[in-house]
């Protein structure tokens, strides 16, 4: 899997005609440093004013916007309507897939495609050219199972 990096991104950046302000590399270091984490715009830019006071909302928002249109995060909508930004893995060729757990809301991600002989039925069957695909599971995670059963 490569990893993406500073670097990486600005130079994808460069390549689309953009520049690597100082409050876009803020922004895109928030979301590598916690890239686990699925952050919501807003929750974004509440990190990013501890560092970075005169970041605006506005810059947020125009700067995931951006990244998302250049394939560089994927704006992922969950059960709570809350936009949440992923970036995307390089060696990925479709957008990695989720496990939610319906009790606590840990997310966990699945980075092996999981449906590519579904992809493969689909364009055969419907004449179809599959793009992109995402999938979550809604479940219980382990935590929450071991905190049920001890109930």
């Amino acid at each position: 899997m490569t990893e993406l990096s500073l670097n990486t991104i600005k130079k994808q950046l460069q390549e689309a005609g953009f520049k690597l302000t100082p409050q876009r590399e803020a922004t895109v270091s928030v979301l590598l440093e916690k890239e686990k984490e699925h952050l919501s715009a807003e929750e974004i830019f509440l990190l990013l004013r501890l560092k970075h006071p005169d970041i605006g909302l506005a810059t947020v928002y125009r700067t995931l916007e951006i990244l998302t249109e250049l394939n560089i995060t994927y704006k992922v909508v969950f059960e709570d309507g809350l936009s949440r930004y992923d970036l995307r893995r390089t060696s990925n060729e479709h957008f990695h897939h989720h496990l939610l757990c319906i009790e606590c809301g840990n997310i966990e991600e699945i980075h092996e495609d999981l449906l590519g002989e579904v992809e493969k039925d689909v364009e055969s069957r419907y004449q179809f050219v599959v793009k992109d695909h995402r999938l979550t599971f809604h479940g219980i995670c382990r935590d929450c199972q071991q905190k049920l059963r001890n109930k």
